[in-house]
């Protein structure tokens, strides 16, 4: 690494769902945030992966326009890092049919997402797409020659093949990439659905009563959290086992007021789950009322969020295009003069 350039860092979340929610900020936005202070950072929005799977055109321009402002409302800083549309950068494309070249059928084959996600509807209605999504996924990585990548257990898999294929190709053509680590965070905060607390809060959930998010007004907030399942007892204490549903209102409680969850148990002891779960309902009102508030003012100057995105783009490119001429010279195709 060039002893003029801070470590490289990059992540991306996709645009398919009409607002993030609590567990994509605590366990991503925050951490991006704070990481902008110790990496050159390049974030993305992956609107290339999500025409993978069967979407709406006009739903995936206005959630692209979501992602852009939802993060900049969780303190993405475009003059700190770089924000942009995966499809604004075609080298990403680019680098991914070549790195396809060096990918093995069988190693591809064995991608567990693409088992999951085909598993619905089956391998022959699934599309190409959603079979090379990890070589994407790794062209994302290395067309920045990104030092480290937060990842979560379920995408550890795919940084593993883009350290492979780095690895590889630099074993065929020569030292070309740079070979990625695993950014570890510091403890995040896993957050649970509040309707069944032994699932992920996730955008794609049957229920959207256990799903907090970002946009949500601080009425609808206030009442997910006031409905949201507890367990026997009236006992307000961290047991993932016994006691799933107030464990996960814990770590909630824990992540936005930033205080141990000792701490909290020790100020509710005695007081059974009602007055908890008001006084919660009333946290994550104040945090997503002022959140959805900065999120529709950004999408209301719709020009602005243009011009961070072309500018995220342009400073993307020019480290992508760099990596991307490297790619094509080692690989011996001819350049034009």
């Amino acid at each position: 690494m060039p002893a003029d350039r801070r470590p490289r860092v990059l992540s991306g979340a996709q645009p398919t769902a009409d607002s993030y929610h609590l567990g994509n900020y605590f366990g991503a936005f925050r951490q991006w945030v704070e990481l902008q202070d110790e990496f050159d950072a390049f974030y993305f929005i992956p609107d290339m992966h999500a025409i993978t799977v069967e979407y709406s055109p006009t739903d995936l321009r206005e959630r692209t326009y979501i992602a852009a402002a939802q993060m900049l409302a969780a303190g993405v800083d475009p003059a700190r890092s770089a924000l942009f549309v995966q499809s604004h950068v075609p080298e990403h494309a680019q680098l991914a049919w070549v790195l396809g070249g060096v990918t093995g059928f069988g190693e591809a084959s064995r991608m567990t997402q693409f088992k999951d996600k085909s598993s619905k509807g089956g391998a022959e209605s699934s599309s190409v797409g959603l079979f090379t999504y990890p070589i994407l996924m790794a062209a994302d990585i290395l067309i920045y020659q990104a030092d480290q990548v937060p990842v979560g257990e379920d995408q550890r898999q795919h940084l593993e093949l883009a350290r492979n294929l780095a690895q590889r190709f630099n074993h065929r053509f020569g030292e070309t990439f740079k070979v990625p680590e695993a950014y570890i965070v510091k403890e995040t905060a896993k957050i649970y659905d509040l309707q069944d607390p032994t699932v992920k809060m996730s955008g794609s959930a049957a229920s959207h009563n256990g799903v907090v998010n970002l946009t949500d007004d601080r009425k609808k907030a206030a009442k997910k959290v006031k409905s949201a399942v507890t367990d026997s007892g009236d006992e307000v204490r961290f047991d993932e086992k016994e006691k799933p549903g107030v464990s996960n209102l814990l770590v909630i409680y824990s992540a936005l007021t930033k205080r141990t969850i000792a701490d909290i148990e020790r100020e509710y002891v005695g007081q059974q789950y009602g007055a908890f779960k008001v006084a919660l309902s009333e946290l994550v009102a104040d945090f997503v009322g002022p959140f959805g508030e900065r999120t529709r003012e950004l999408l209301d100057d719709r020009a602005e969020l243009d011009r961070i995105l072309k500018a995220g783009a342009e400073q993307a490119r020019a480290v992508a295009a760099q990596t991307l001429e490297l790619v094509y010279e080692r690989s011996g195709f001819v350049r034009p003069t």
